[in-house]
Order: C-alpha cells, then structure tokens, then sequence
C-alpha cells in the first residue's frame, strides 16, 4: 500500500515524438531518475508522472538536523517522516534539479514542456478530519484544530490560522467597545446643545454650496445631518481611539506569547531558516556552493527611487478620485433633478466611494506586478528573503492605494478650499468641495463605511465564488467513458488515475495563496485601527468578516484547491514588523482625527476661554452654549466673485444683506481671527499629547505582557539543564 503513495505528481500535454518540447521532458525525468527517484505514468488527455523520491533522502535530512538531544540517546534510530516534510523536501528537488541544457523546472513550466506540478491530497485521517470538523460553515464558532493543520498543512499555514483566530477572538473585545461608543452615540443623539442649536437656527442664512443654481440656505435645514454628526464625534471617540491604540499593542504581545507556546510544542523555537535552507541544497547536490550575502547601494537607491515613484503614482490616483468628487458636485447641482441637487455633496461622496473601491481592486493587481518586478531587481539571496522585500513593497502600495482618498478626507477636505468670495478652484472653474457645516466627520465614515462593506461582502463572495465556478467548470471537461466496442476486454482503469485527474481537476495555488489571505487581513487591521475614531463600527465588521473568512479560506484549502507545499515556519515572518507599524500609525491616525477632522478640540476651545460658562460665570447653561454662532463668520454678498450667480434670495431679504460660512475669518478684510490661532495651537498641543501619552501606554504594555511566557522559558532551562548533566556523566566515567 505504501508503495502506491506518491510524492508529487508532474502533469504535461502530449508532445510530438522527437519535438523539442519532448526532449526536455525526458532530459528532466532522466535526471530524477539518476538521483533514485521512481517515476510512473499514466496517459489519459494529458501526461501525468508520479515521482517518489527514495528514502536514503530523508535519511540524509534526518541525520543534517537531527535533534542534538536524540544523538545521544539512539543515533541508529530511523523515525518515520513527516509527511509535511516529505513534500517540501521532494518540492525542493524538483525545483532545483538542473537538466544538461541548465534549466530547472520553473523554466521548463515557462517553456509549457510541463503544465502543473502538485502533491495530492491523499486519503489520510488527518484530511478527513479537517473535512468534517474544520472546513464546514457550521463550525463557525468552533475551535481550530491548528495540530491538525500543522500535520496536513504545515507549519506556516498553522501559523496564518492561530493567527487569524487569535486576531478574531480578540476583535470580539474591541467590537463590543466599539459597539458601546456607536450605541452610547445613538442614546445622546438628540440631547446634544450643538445640534440643538443648529436645529433652531432658523434665521441663519448660509452662502450657497455652488457657484450656479445653489440657493442660500438656512442652518436649520442641515439638523439631522447635525444630529448624525454628533453621533460619531463625541467624547466617547476620542476614549475609543485610546482604547484601540492599548489594543492593538496588547493584541501583538499576546500573540507573540501564543507564538512561543505554539512553536516550542512544535520543537521549532530556535529553528534557523538558513541551516534548513542549506542542509536541502546539499541533500540535492554535493557540490553546491552557498549564495554569498550581498548588497548594492546603487541597486538599493534606484529601487527606492522606483518606489517613490510608485508612491507618487497612487496618490495622483487619490488626486484624480478629489477632482472626479469636485467635477460630480458641480454637475449634480445643476441637474433638474431636486433631490441630486439638494444631496448634491453626499452622493458625490458615495459614488466617489463606490469608484475609490474600484480603483482598489484594479490597483492591487497592477501592485503586484510592480513589486514583483522591483523584487526581480533587487536579486534577493534566498526565497524568504524575496519573500520579505515582496511583501514590504506590496504592503506599502497597497497602503497608499487604501489610504490616500481617505487621508485627504481625513485631512485635506474643508482646509484648503479658501473661502466665499476667493475660492480655490481646479483649472480656475471647479471649486474645491467643503466639508458639510457640521463637520468632514460623517463623509470620513460614509467613505469607510462603503469601502469597509464593499470590500467584505463583494470581495469575499468573489474570493468564494470564482474558485468554486472554476472547480465545476474543470470537473464538468472530464471526457466521458468511451463506449465499449464489440468483443473488446475492458481494461483495469489505474487506482492512481481517478485520484491524480481529480486533483488536477483543482484550482491551482502558487506561492502568493497564503501570501494574499495575509495581505487581506492585514490591509483589514489597518482599516480597523487607523481610522478607528470616525468608524467605530470597524472592529464589529472585522469580527464578523473573519468569522467567516477562516472557514472561507479552509473550505477553499481542502476542498477547491491542489494541496500547498507545506512550508516551515516558527512565526508570520515580516507580517509582525508590519503589524508593529500599523498600531504606531494608527496612533498618529487617530490623534489627527481627533485634532484636525473632529470638532473636539474646538469645542474644547469655546468651552474654556469663550463659552458663557467663563464669560458670565453663569453655572446653570450648558458650556457649550452659542458655539455654533461662534464658529460662523460672516459675509458681504457685494463681496462674491464674477463667476459666482448671485441667486434669488428670499423675498424679505435686503439685497446687500450679510451671509454666514463657517470658518474663523474677520469681517472686514476675511483674514483669520485670534479664535483661529487659539484653536489651531490647542489642535497642535492635543496632538503631540494624544501620542506621546498613546505611544508611552504602548511602551508600557509592551513592557508589562512578557514575550514568551515563564514556562516555556523554565521548559528550556530545565533541558540546558539536563543536557550538560548527561555531557558530565559521559566525561566523569572516563576520569575515574
């Protein structure tokens, strides 16, 4: 029975005898044979080789990295081999083996002399197991079986899954916080002073939203927007926002001690990739000489100019969706339509949502091509450490593809528009757009709110659906049986046949499967942290998502795709340097959230130097009191540009009656007045307080939850221990 089990299986379109493509097929085979390995064939529409690679190979592994603490005891004894590692072992091979003509298999699969190359998934306990207790969506709430995982998968996708569901179990503490702020948001809706006072101002008169048909309005048309606003952007926020920085930090110190418990049950702790990387190039060839380290600094500059250049390419994307937000404002408000005219801002800002997601999805695979062309650049030394420059580059990109639109909401939006009568335009006709009068806020969590929900449900219904519709569609190619002709003996169909054409029948993986399942949970944590204060929905949405996405990406590892080569691992690798330095940006984010794009810091302002509170020393109003006339500024209608149509203005208005925006302008000449200063050194002050204070907490967590936990230290004292014991005894004997 043993004998019947295959390694790997190399798949190959039938050539012409004597064609080029043939020769190098057999050139290839041959040369695995000449290293022992058994090779069998099976013909159906395609050729399908089964190699076993001979057992003195895994003897010579076992032996390069035994156990130092095994050698004592039992040199002689043979354990059997993991399967996992059988696998990687014959992947490395195979991948290195160098035909007479110098090429290896990657460039033979180029070529199309071999079309796929893949262990199968075999018919062991372990995968049955999986089947029915981890991969079902019914076991949603279940725990993961990561042994088990481990033994089928290997140890790096056990690391993705005990990372993801101990990144979930504790998004469920942050979603229910953040599920507090947004509900405590809700209870004080309408008890708010400020939307009190912008619902009863009905005889403000604002400047119009547009140049053309926009009428003046009164505050009190924008009262449930107001109400809205003040839903978001409360005191609770800015708590929230501190809670998530503790949280981000608290999340990666208890994951790096799960890691160490994990890894050292696995025996992997002080497992070096490098020595295992070696002992494999020389298991395949002799000969082989070790890659020197290298590094250029000329190579290195150009790389980080293309980069920079990269960089500068998404932002001008994140500009084009500002003027495509700018260009649909104007339109909507002069279209005969009242409702697109009076929600002129908001649908732009939706559409522009809508459009941003789509650049997302087209940007990512254009970033991919990128940084997998800047990585071929760079000639990294070995595989993990192409690896780790890849990710880092398609990080950074993705990044800015993410964020860009969001940060100039965040940021930008409302700031740099000038005011009536001097606007800022593109190319002198489009104005910049305004935030609404109760703040950018909301449109900072209409934008996460669309980008958050479309990524989720499109993406993942996406990422479910297109593997399954390709798995049916290959099954459905199958060739039917050929009808027996008269007298003609049907001929044993080979056990291995079925079971090699339904694994080719599967959709393939590369090395980036594992690579894109990391990248979209992180791209995910980035969401949930560093805007975290406009959207306190987002740890909720995460939790939900990944209750779904590990059954997702389980269903989709045992039953729609070709089995991983298992990889070995004793941590995520560079993702945790990642991870690092999105909880200090979401630390930054956050601060300048609260500083710049909330009304916090100006309330705060007008409680304390200009309120009534401190004006009258009147106990018995709210501070806040008068904020909102305060925060107005006026203006003279004579005042306006050429361009601007004056509309018609209500009929009991005086013609060159004053107007009101909302800034902190003087009357006269519209510079800025001694409230602007005041709140923008308090926004500053916040600020560098927000952080130090935030980054110190992370210190201080960081410090006070230990990295690897006492037992597993005590646990290898104890075997240093024991192992110099039994060095004593070999030497004491001899002495004697």
């Amino acid at each position: 029975q043993d004998e019947e089990k295959w390694d790997f299986v190399l798949v190959s379109n039938i050539h012409e005898v004597g064609s080029e493509k043939e020769m190098k097929r057999k050139k290839f085979l041959d040369e695995l044979s000449k290293k022992g390995f058994t090779i069998k064939k099976i013909e159906d529409k395609k050729l399908f080789y089964g190699v076993r690679a001979p057992k003195q190979i895994f003897r010579k592994y076992q032996w390069l990295l035994r156990n130092p603490d095994s050698r004592l005891q039992n040199p002689d004894v043979h354990h059997d081999i993991p399967v996992t590692t059988r696998i990687r072992i014959v992947n490395f091979i195979l991948q290195n083996t160098m035909t007479p003509d110098l090429e290896k298999l990657p460039d033979l699969m180029k070529k199309k002399v071999f079309e796929a190359t893949f262990p199968l998934h075999q018919k062991e306990e372990v995968r049955e197991f999986l089947k029915e207790k981890w991969a079902r969506w019914r076991d949603i709430f279940c725990q993961q079986p990561i042994e088990k995982i481990r033994c089928y998968f290997g140890e790096k996708v056990a690391l993705y899954f005990a990372w993801l569901g101990w990144y979930t179990y504790l998004l469920g503490i942050a979603a229910v916080a953040g599920l507090v702020v947004f509900v405590a948001g809700i209870t004080v809706f309408n008890s708010s002073q400020v939307s009190k006072e912008i619902c009863e101002a009905s005889n403000t008169i604002m400047c119009p939203l547009c140049d053309q048909k926009c009428p003046f309005w009164l505050l009190s048309d924008t009262c449930t927007y107001a109400k809205v606003t003040h839903m978001i952007d409360n005191e609770g926020t800015v708590l929230f926002a501190m809670f998530m920085a503790i949280w981000a930090t608290v999340f990666l110190e208890l994951w790096k001690r799960q890691r160490a418990t994990v890894v050292t049950n696995w025996d992997l702790y002080r497992w070096d990739e490098e020595e295992e990387e070696l002992a494999m190039e020389l298991i395949n060839n002799l000969q082989h000489e070790p890659q020197q380290y290298q590094h250029s600094y000329f190579r290195s500059t150009i790389i980080l100019l293309l980069v920079l250049v990269m960089i500068a390419v998404l932002i001008g994307i994140a500009h084009a969706l500002v003027i495509y937000r700018v260009v649909a404002t104007a339109l909507f408000t002069q279209s005969n339509s009242e409702l697109l005219r009076e929600q002129a801002n908001t649908m732009a800002v939706m559409t522009g949502a809508v459009l941003h997601y789509i650049t997302i999805v087209i940007m990512t695979k254009v970033n991919r091509h990128v940084a997998l062309y800047l990585c071929d650049l760079e000639k990294p030394r070995t595989f993990s450490q192409r690896e780790n420059n890849f990710t880092v580059k398609i990080f950074t990109f993705q990044f800015f593809t993410n964020f860009s639109s969001l940060i100039y909401i965040a940021f930008f939006l409302g700031r740099i528009n000038g005011h009536p009568g001097n606007y800022v335009r593109i190319a002198g006709k489009w104005r910049l757009e305004e935030c609404h009068p109760s703040g950018c806020i909301t449109d900072l969590f209409i934008q996460m709110a669309i980008i958050m929900l479309l990524k989720q449900t499109i993406s993942n219904v996406m990422e479910y659906l297109v593997p399954w519709i390709a798995h049916k569609l290959r099954k459905q190619q199958r060739p039917r049986k050929r009808r027996m002709m008269l007298g003609e003996e049907e001929e044993a169909e080979d056990p291995c046949k079925r079971q090699w054409l339904s694994n080719y029948q599967l959709n393939e993986v590369n090395t980036f499967s594992l690579f894109d399942e990391f990248l979209e949970m992180v791209i995910q944590y980035s969401f949930t942290t560093i805007f975290v204060a406009a959207f306190p929905l987002a740890p909720l949405l995460a939790f939900c998502n990944n209750l779904f996405e590990i059954r997702l990406d389980a269903i989709k590892m045992m039953r729609l795709r070709r089995r991983m080569v298992p990889r070995k691992a004793n941590d995520i690798g560079i993702w945790l340097q990642v991870l690092e330095a999105i909880g200090i940006l979401a630390v930054i984010g956050n601060g300048l959230v609260i500083a710049i794009t909330s009304d916090f810091i100006p309330m705060q302002v007008y409680k304390y130097m200009y309120s009534p509170c401190v004006t009258e020393n009147s106990t018995g109003v709210d501070c806040s009191t008068g904020y909102i006339n305060h925060s107005l500024s006026v203006f003279r209608i004579q005042d306006f540009e050429p361009y601007t149509k004056v509309p018609e203005t209500l009929p009991d208005f005086v013609r060159d009656e004053i107007k009101e925006y909302r800034d902190y302008r003087n009357a006269d000449d519209y510079s800025y007045t001694v409230q602007f200063w005041h709140i923008f050194a308090a926004r500053l002050a916040f600020l560098i307080l927000f952080e130090h204070v935030a980054l110190c907490v992370k210190l201080i967590a960081a410090w006070y939850v230990p990295d690897v936990p006492q037992s597993i230290k005590n646990q290898f004292l104890d075997r240093k221990h024991s192992n110099l014991r039994k060095e004593l005894r070999w030497v004491m004997p001899q002495q004697v």
